[in-house]
This record gives C-alpha cells, structure tokens and sequence, in this order.
C-alpha cells in the first residue's frame, strides 16, 4: 500500500507510542485526551502505510487497564478494483480497545501496555484500517475497468481489440452490458 514520492519517505510506527505511565499511577476513572495529527506518510507495519492520519483519541484508565476510543480520519493509496489506477482512498477509523496492565488481564486481550509503561497504538490502527478499508475501491463510479483481452484501460477509450462474437443465448445479457457501460 505504500506508493510516495521519494522525497516524502514515511515516518517510523514509533510515533504511535504514547507513554502512559502517569495514567496507570492516577488509578481508574482518570482519562486524557490526545490528538492525532500526522500530515505525512506514516509505515504503521509491514504491510500497511497510511498517507495521513488525524483525529482524537482518548485514554481512559480502568481497572484492567487502559480503555482506547478513537475517531480517526486517514487515506491510503491503492489500486481501483477496476482499471488499477492508482487512487486515494479516505476513511473513518473508529478505535475501541482494552490494553491490559498485567499479565493477569494480558491472557485474555491481545493488547497490553509494556512493563516501561508504552502503549503501542500501531497494531490496533493497523487491524482497525484494514477493517474499515473498503473492499471496492474505485477511481469513479462509472470506472470502465480494463479490457479482458489486452489489458487496455477502456477509461482511456475503446481498445483495438477484436470484438468476441457473443453466444446467442447470452446476446439480451451483452446488450444489456453494452448499454450500462456506454450509459
């Protein structure tokens, strides 16, 4: 996912870790508000770099640990389902997660804050975009996608290609095709 100019090289997860050790210290009930604004790329894992990330997030200590609500806005780049062109693709990211304090309540979430007091929010970011990307992305509604014989982007226009004579008992099918593509 992760296709940027040279000059904008993505910055490193580690700007995803948040020590919360003055909120574990303050005991259950205490909350803090943090923003999120990272303007430019950021490489979240292996396989997941995000264009920008932005939004609010808060902390909430509980007595298990540490309770994450978020409401995020970021954009990803990624081929339209199509003609894969290359598109921008801007979405929600809602976060709601329990990071555990001890290794009691680490058994039984996947998220827990680290024994320095570091909580990680770039496995959570990652699995919640991933969730909400959506399964089709397109660079315009009415994308024609690319021919099926030569690869030709047809929103570029009509390929040389030689028309395939249709099976007459699919024609009223490739009819109506014809007309929902050139409508």
């Amino acid at each position: 996912m992760s296709h940027y100019p040279s000059d904008a090289s993505p910055l490193s997860a580690r700007v995803l870790k948040i020590n919360v050790g003055f909120i574990i210290s303050e005991g259950p009930g205490f909350s803090r508000q943090i923003e999120l604004n990272i303007p430019q790329p950021i490489t979240v894992a292996e396989d997941l770099t995000l264009h920008y990330l932005t939004g609010d997030v808060r902390l909430t200590r509980t007595s298990e640990g540490i309770l994450v609500q978020g409401n995020l806005q970021t954009t990803v780049i990624e081929a339209c389902s199509r003609c894969l062109r290359e598109i921008e693709a801007t979405f929600p990211v809602t976060l709601e997660e329990l990071y555990a304090i001890n290794q009691h309540h680490a058994d039984t979430t996947v998220f827990s804050i680290q024994e320095d007091g570091i909580l990680d929010l770039a496995p959570l970011i990652r699995e919640e975009t991933l969730l909400a990307t959506p399964n089709q992305l397109l660079c315009e509604a009415a994308c024609k996608g690319l021919c099926k014989s030569c690869g030709h982007n047809l929103n570029l226009g009509p390929c040389d290609c030689a028309l395939e004579e249709v099976d007459p008992r699919w024609a009223a099918l490739a009819e109506y095709q014809k007309r929902l593509m050139d409508g």
